[in-house]
């Protein structure tokens, strides 16, 4: 049966389950965050401090990491980016405080940046060039998963064994995760053993890929405007993803009193409409651009999924109903999800045959 399964499916999946827990590790905090503020007397504002360290960190290095990927390649990098934040997911439950908090969240920072460019790289190894923006749906698709999946796990855990379990059951996922990635993923399709030499061909004569193409100056491409606007859209976008990863369990607790237990089929719900979501906009997405053109189909999806988005947050604050305002939220994310992977589509637009 697996047999039957073309290998860059088998990567594919490879890459989904990276960023299932890629998500299920970043998530976790949140999850339990109202129990770590209680046993560490953390106000909202320090909370915030212990978060904005991750993605301090995860934003410093997430283009170091990219460019690590272009020199030694993406497997040993994401094996080094899953053993470094395995260590501090484990390290994260052995905190006494603020300080040691926020440094660990920091180092976890580092460790979990790269992991989207370099799975971009590994697309643009292993898919032919049509089969891009699918590839890519399903890679934002894993952290959909992960986030739908986490309360269901973690919760349990937390209740349980109390908060710092689920980090050291997150920790031992990711050692599992990368003896599979170093036992079986290659960089290349040449470097893979039993396959086949047609697919090997189609993937080697179709993908994005090329040993001969040059690398675009970071001059060049911070001169570009369009660049510019798709990164202020992106940075003020990520403001509702964010808050659905970093904040949406505390707030859920403590803004709109539901019980931890209660919180569990609404985080769920929510991200099970992002993998909705991503779904509908992506085949959405290619249909608009055939009946109308790039340019129309991109800014279309982009302009109503933010949009909508914006709107069922502001709708969500609104409501004094709680289980209304909730659905409002479910709505935002699927919103979200329905346009994010446009960004990506443009990024790929506009990098050509440099894409990954």
């Amino acid at each position: 049966m697996i047999k039957a399964i073309p290998y860059r499916y088998r990567v594919l999946v490879l890459l989904c389950s990276l960023t299932t827990l890629t998500y299920l590790d970043r998530i976790c905090i949140s999850i339990v965050g109202v129990r770590i503020k209680t046993e560490f007397t953390l106000s909202n504002e320090q909370f915030g401090w212990v978060l904005a360290s991750f993605a301090l960190a995860y934003a410093l290095f997430e283009i170091p990491s990219g460019l690590l990927g272009d020199h030694i390649g993406p497997r040993k990098v994401f094996i080094r980016i899953v053993l470094w934040w395995s260590l501090f997911t484990a390290v994260t439950g052995l905190t006494t405080g603020l300080i040691s908090l926020m440094l660990v969240r920091f180092l976890f920072g580092i460790g979990e940046s790269g992991t989207y460019p370099n799975a971009l790289i590994t697309v643009s190894r292993w898919f032919p060039a049509n089969e891009t923006g699918r590839s890519l749906t399903w890679v934002g698709i894993g952290s959909q998963i992960g986030s739908a999946i986490a309360p269901l796990l973690i919760i349990p855990l937390a209740a349980s064994y109390g908060w710092r379990m689920p980090f050291y059951v997150n920790a031992a996922i990711g050692g599992i995760w990368v003896l599979c990635c170093y036992s079986w993923f290659k960089d290349f399709p040449a470097q893979m053993r039993n396959i086949s030499a047609k697919e090997r061909e189609h993937i080697e004569a179709n993908c994005r890929h090329s040993i001969e193409q040059r690398r675009i100056p970071l001059k060049a491409i911070f001169k570009n405007r369009t660049v510019w606007a798709l990164m202020c859209m992106y940075f003020c976008f990520q403001w509702s993803n964010y808050f659905f990863v970093a904040w949406m369990p505390v707030y859920l607790q403590e803004g709109r009193h539901f019980t931890e237990q209660q919180t569990s089929p609404i985080i769920f719900t929510l991200f099970i409409a992002g993998i909705i979501g991503l779904l509908s906009g992506g085949f959405f997405g290619d249909w608009i651009v055939k009946k109308k053109g790039l340019r129309f189909g991109r800014r279309f999806v982009g302009f109503t999924g933010m949009g909508a988005c914006a709107l069922m947050i502001f709708l969500a604050a609104l409501f004094t109903e709680n289980k209304l305002s909730a659905a409002c939220l479910i709505a935002a994310n699927f919103s979200y999800s329905f346009a994010v992977m446009t960004s990506y589509a443009v990024c790929a637009d506009i990098g050509r045959s440099n894409t990954g």
